[in-house]
């Protein structure tokens, strides 16, 4: 279910070239600065999310002009419910709330984070 290896070099190529607010955001939250680790551009069933972190189940995707349109919101529909169904918190960001709200992503980020770890040892 995780990094299909048809897909590793597209895996790789989308880590070498992340859009600048995924930039922005992996130097938030790498090296386990939210307590978790988070990878980047990782694959799931057919899908590759933004961030990852698997200790807590959690998808962090952000949404780019092309996510607004009928097509992009009706994909992200399907992706988003594969993901949940998989047992998997889904959270979306603007790029435009990475790049003007940063403090308030990474505290929401550090919510649901705790929330999760809660939840999940019970």
């Amino acid at each position: 279910m995780f990094n299909d290896s048809k897909q590793k070099e597209l895996r790789k190529d989308l880590r070498g070239n992340l859009t600048y607010p995924e930039f922005v955001l992996w130097q938030a939250v790498r090296c386990k600065a939210l307590g978790v680790k988070f990878r980047r551009q990782h694959g799931i069933g057919r899908y590759i999310v933004d961030f990852y972190a698997g200790e807590v189940r959690l998808v962090v995707e952000l949404d780019g002009e092309s996510h607004f349109s009928e097509e992009g919101m009706a994909a992200d529909k399907i992706r988003t419910d594969f993901l949940c169904d998989s047992g998997m918190k889904v959270i979306r960001f603007t790029n435009l709330q990475v790049m003007q709200e940063l403090p308030e992503v990474i505290e929401h980020l550090r919510c649901e984070i705790v929330r999760r770890k809660t939840m999940l040892t019970f």
